[in-house]
This record gives C-alpha cells, sequence and structure tokens, in this order.
C-alpha cells in the first residue's frame, strides 16, 4: 500500500487542487488579442474609406471616436456573455456530474477505471484507486470534470474581466489610426500618417500574436498587416468610386 498512497498522494495534491496560472495568463491574452486586432483593423478602414469621401478631419475625429466608443462596448458585451456561458456551461455539468456520482456511482466508478486503464495502470491499481476516490466526492466531481468532460473550473470574474480586457484593448487599437487626424488638416494627409503608423503596428501585433500562439511570427506579421491594409484600401476606393 505505501506504493498506492503514494500515487494517491501525488495524483490528489498535484494535480487536482493545482492551480495553473498559465490558462489564466492565455485568457488574458486572447482577450487582448481580439480586442486589438478589431481595434486596430476597424476604425483604420472607417478612417481611410472617409478620408476618400469628405474633406474636413473633423468628421472623422467624431465618426472614428463614435464608432472605438460604440465597438468597445459592442466587443466587451460579447466577452462577457462569452465568458458567462462558460461558467454557466461549467456549473450546469457540475451540477449534472454530481448527481450521476450521487445516482449512478458504480457506473460512474467504471467511467474512471477506463480512464485510468487509457494511462496504462494495472487493473488492481485502477481498483485501489477508484475506491479511495469515492470515499471523497468532491474530488471525485472535480476528478469527472476535469479528466472525463475536459473542464476547468473558470474564474467567477472570468465574464467581467474579459468584458474590460476586450474593450480597453479594443480603445488602444482604434485610437492607433485616428491619432494622426488630430494632427493634420486635411483627410489625405491624415490617411498618409494613419496607414504608415496603423499597418507598421499591425506587422508588430502580428509578429508576436504568432510567435506566442506557435505559427511563424513574420508571416502571421505579413498576414495580419495585409488585412488590415487591403480592408482600409477597399474601403478608401469604394468612398472615392461612389462620391465621384
Amino acid at each position: 500500500m505505501p506504493g498506492f498512497r503514494r500515487i494517491k498522494q501525488i495524483f490528489m495534491h498535484t494535480h487536482i487542487p493545482h492551480n495553473e496560472n498559465h490558462f489564466k495568463s492565455s485568457d488574458l491574452l486572447t482577450d487582448i488579442v481580439i480586442g486589438m486586432s478589431d481595434g486596430l483593423t476597424v476604425p483604420f478602414a472607417l478612417a481611410a474609406g472617409l478620408s476618400g469621401a469628405v474633406h474636413d478631419n473633423s468628421v472623422i475625429v467624431v465618426a472614428g471616436l463614435a464608432e472605438v466608443v460604440a465597438g468597445s462596448i459592442a466587443m466587451g458585451l460579447g466577452g462577457y456573455l462569452a465568458g458567462k456561458t462558460e461558467i454557466d456551461h461549467y456549473n450546469s455539468e457540475l451540477k449534472r456530474e454530481q448527481w450521476e456520482v450521487d445516482n449512478l456511482r458504480e457506473r460512474e466508478k467504471e467511467e474512471v477505471r477506463e480512464i485510468f486503464a487509457e494511462m496504462g495502470l494495472s487493473a488492481e491499481t485502477q481498483h485501489q484507486i477508484v475506491e479511495e476516490m469515492a470515499k471523497d466526492k468532491a474530488k471525485w466531481v472535480e476528478f469527472m470534470m476535469r479528466y472525463e468532460l475536459g473542464l476547468e473550473q473558470p474564474d467567477a470574474k472570468r465574464a467581467a474581466k474579459s468584458a474590460m480586457n476586450i474593450g480597453i484593448s479594443y480603445v488602444v487599437g482604434g485610437l492607433v489610426p485616428l491619432s494622426p487626424y488630430f494632427f493634420t488638416t486635411l483627410p489625405l494627409d491624415g490617411l498618409k500618417l494613419s496607414a504608415g503608423i496603423t499597418v507598421a503596428c499591425l506587422f508588430v501585433f502580428g509578429f508576436f500574436k504568432a510567435k506566442v500562439t506557435g505559427q511563424n511570427p513574420w508571416g502571421g506579421a505579413v498576414k495580419v498587416a495585409l488585412i488590415g491594409s487591403v480592408a482600409a484600401a477597399a474601403a478608401f476606393f469604394i468612398a472615392r468610386l461612389f462620391t465621384h
């Protein structure tokens, strides 16, 4: 039994209660990527389109700021609803798993044995671990949530944090293409500066986004910068076409 107690100690105290901080960091990174990518691209395309249609920078600034505010609220709300859905889904599955542990114990034990069998543990060890685990309902349910359903308990404040992270990232990204219009008089002058600054930011953003997600950094940089450039160019030329 000493060997089994060691297995239980490692499994129960290392794998189950362990809070992996990189999941939280990943959530924050995901929020920033979502907010920043749209924040850089959408206002850039809007400003470019207006630059081809109007002759006053004040119109572009007012419309751009209105879009940044509306976009940050919409994106933040989307992040909040996504986070809330994740929490609600986890809680729903948790209640179902608790009921199954109370009312379908033998079937749940068999499912645990199947999980350990896939890990290569012997039938005797499977039986010992399952019987020990069944003595602690909370740990049993937590094990099933993680290893049967693949669900991690989400942060209770995740929805609010996601809304704030995405909204702020959108605002920061959106102010980049708009900022040149504050310091220029003619829309085309503002567009030239905006295009240079925004494309450079998109390139850097795409580089680091690809790097942290394990993709080719240079390929990611070019792709993100190209998408933003094409969107802005399309908006500009369509506005020019209808204006003239």
